[in-house]
């Protein structure tokens, strides 16, 4: 159930993000939303996601968890308000050790495999990790997979 994963990431990431005066909002609870995966697998892909976003936007913002449902597939979008990533690069930030810019190192926080294993744990859920800067400043990655009508056995 997607609803409660995104709901304890965004309380956790609240949390970790309080030491910078970064706001962390989540998806208001609309019911429960299915997807057919591997929980922890599932989470570590959003977190991967959340926590890249809580590194790069600015301090006193706010990273926002949106969760989106159509009849056939679900989409988590992690906004942040950071410096967003060139058009040139966006898909290349999914592959292993890709670094955007030098300033983005090992050093300051990153190793460059995280956006790869979201993008594989997708692709293993028959879904799709992409991104894309947003017209208002930062970026926005999407994490869309296939919808599950309701719980395993149901």
């Amino acid at each position: 159930e997607l609803a409660e994963l995104l709901d304890a990431i965004t309380r956790d990431a609240a949390f970790e993000a309080q030491s910078r005066g970064v706001h962390v909002t989540g998806p208001a609870a609309a019911g429960p939303v299915w997807v057919r995966g591997h929980g922890d697998w599932l989470a570590s892909a959003v977190e991967n996601v959340v926590r890249n976003a809580l590194r790069y936007t600015g301090e006193g913002t706010t990273v926002t968890i949106a969760l989106e449902s159509d009849a056939e597939s679900v989409r988590v979008r992690v906004r942040d308000q950071g410096p967003g990533v060139p058009d040139a690069e966006l898909e290349r930030i999914f592959e292993p050790f890709h670094r955007v810019a030098a300033s983005r190192t090992r050093d300051s926080g990153g190793d460059g495999i995280g956006l790869a294993i979201t993008a594989r744990v997708l692709a293993a859920h028959g879904g799709r990790a992409s991104a894309a800067n947003d017209p208002a400043g930062g970026l926005v990655v999407t994490l869309s997979l296939p919808r599950r009508t309701g719980p395993a056995g149901a």
